[in-house]
């Protein structure tokens, strides 16, 4: 009785295994038929190795095409001045849920207080639980954008960016945009609406954005639907780059 149930367990593991690795059923009903318990447990094993060196790789690849500009965690983050949201409290974010809920997360402060650390660390753990990602500066993503609408990629490259789950866009409030830039911006996040979550930085609250966009109407639709699903963390005004600047010691 003890060798039957313990078939029956590893012919459900190796069953679920084998069709996520894309076996088809006709492999896995001769390998059930054929095989002994010793067999089956043998290449469970075998199967189970290699899914995680596949999940490693996933993962490493997933880093790589996100394009962070350097790797961080939440590891000595200090959250100490960080003004949480109350549907949105620290381990709700660090659970990534709203990434399921394909929501947005916007990180609002002052230049030097870890916005972009906190968005990076988020990215790279996204990454690591199978996630698709990718990272732009909002300077970055336009000059994308504007090269593939000169070579009429423009939709190519939207789909490219509409197939990921979670899009970083850092900087928004540093340098201003023309209302071309605008415009193709506001198409990336409303294409995103509902669809896939996003996480943004900025340094200008929300009624600063009309002249960042050179367009008021413009700055107030992209405003309506990143509130929407929306939270907005507050990192305050604290530079940590400038306190921990080498230049200050003595």
């Amino acid at each position: 009785m003890k060798e039957r149930t313990n078939r029956k367990e590893v012919e459900a593991q190796l069953y679920t295994m084998g069709r996520r690795m894309l076996f088809n059923q006709s492999t896995l009903d001769k390998m059930f038929s054929q095989g002994t318990v010793s067999n089956l447990v043998f290449f469970l094993n075998l199967l189970k190795e290699e899914d995680a060196t596949r999940r490693v790789n996933r993962r490493t690849r997933y880093q790589k095409l996100a394009h962070f500009p350097t790797p961080k965690t939440f590891d000595n983050y200090d959250f100490s001045g960080i003004l949480f949201p109350q549907k949105l409290e620290k381990e709700e974010m660090v659970s990534l849920d709203f990434i399921k809920r394909k929501e947005v997360v916007i990180f609002f402060g002052a230049c030097g207080t870890g916005k972009t650390h906190a968005m990076t660390a988020l990215g790279i753990k996204a990454c690591n639980n199978d996630y698709r990602v990718r990272f732009y500066t909002v300077s970055e993503l336009i000059l994308f954008l504007k090269k593939a609408q000169e070579e009429n990629k423009l939709e190519r490259f939207y789909s490219t960016l509409g197939k990921q789950d979670l899009l970083c866009i850092d900087e928004l409030g540093y340098i201003p945009m023309d209302v071309e830039a605008g415009q193709l911006l506001f198409q990336v996040i409303s294409k995103a609406y509902e669809r896939q979550s996003l996480i943004i930085t900025t340094n200008l609250p929300f009624n600063a954005w009309g002249p960042l966009f050179a367009d008021e109407q413009l700055a107030a639709a992209i405003i309506d639907r990143l509130i929407h699903h929306g939270h907005l963390i507050k990192t305050g005004t604290k530079d940590w780059r400038l306190e921990h600047s080498t230049m200050l010691e003595t």
